[in-house]
């Protein structure tokens, strides 16, 4: 039985890879190249320093550790910068209305995110009481695909893996997820997220007994 919704939240409630490209191109500017939406394209679901590497290596940067850091620090600091001013009105289409519908239905609700700015972001959006329990990048140690951060989330909200249902928005998420035991809802292209048991494109429309229902479809099947 379902007892959990576990939620990613870059993609899934709001869309804060925007300003995550407007930060990283403007880390690659001050370096001297450009780094292009497709170039961000692989940083999708990938830790802070990973994507740092990554963006290293497309403008043929060596950096020390030291440097690394302090890149790194740049970086975030223009993220914040820029998320600092976000609104309710950023919250992806009926994405709080879905999880409202959740708690009201019985179910636990958590954020599971690498993000270590989290809470701020749920702050601004004025949506931190909708959830149980929050994980993020200042708690977890490992990367997704790793499952730390759902494990970690189920843990704290009391619940089973196989009872806990994640939404994620990268394939590197699902994967994460699938290797934690638990099922995978997709938001998104359902060509790039193949491996979810259930894609939808949006929140918009659809409530939680629906997702519940086809995953029981799913296991029956």
């Amino acid at each position: 039985m379902i007892q959990a919704f576990i939620f990613d939240l870059d993609g899934v409630l709001v869309d804060t890879a925007k300003y995550h490209y407007l930060a990283w191109r403007r880390l690659a500017q001050s370096l001297g190249f450009d780094f292009t939406e497709e170039d961000n394209e692989r940083l999708k679901g990938v830790s802070r320093m990973q994507s740092l590497d990554i963006l290293l290596s497309i403008g043929n940067i060596q950096a020390d550790e030291k440097t690394r850091h302090a890149y790194a620090e740049q970086k975030n600091q223009w993220y914040v910068e820029y998320i600092s001013r976000m609104g309710r009105d950023e919250i992806l289409p009926e994405a709080d209305r879905f999880v409202r519908e959740a708690r009201e239905s019985g179910l636990k609700t958590a954020i599971a995110s690498a993000s270590k700015n989290t809470p701020l972001i749920l702050e601004r959006l004025g949506i931190a009481e909708l959830f149980d329990t929050v994980i993020d990048g200042r708690i977890t140690s490992r990367a997704k695909p790793d499952p730390e951060v759902f494990l970690l989330a189920a843990q704290a909200l009391g619940g089973e893996p196989t009872a806990c249902v994640v939404f994620e928005d990268a394939a590197a998420g699902i994967q994460a997820a699938r290797r934690a035991g638990m099922y995978c809802v997709g938001i998104g292209s359902p060509q790039q997220l193949s491996q979810a048991d259930i894609v939808i494109r949006t929140f918009r429309g659809l409530s939680p007994r629906q997702i519940l229902l086809q995953l029981e479809d799913i296991k029956t099947n």
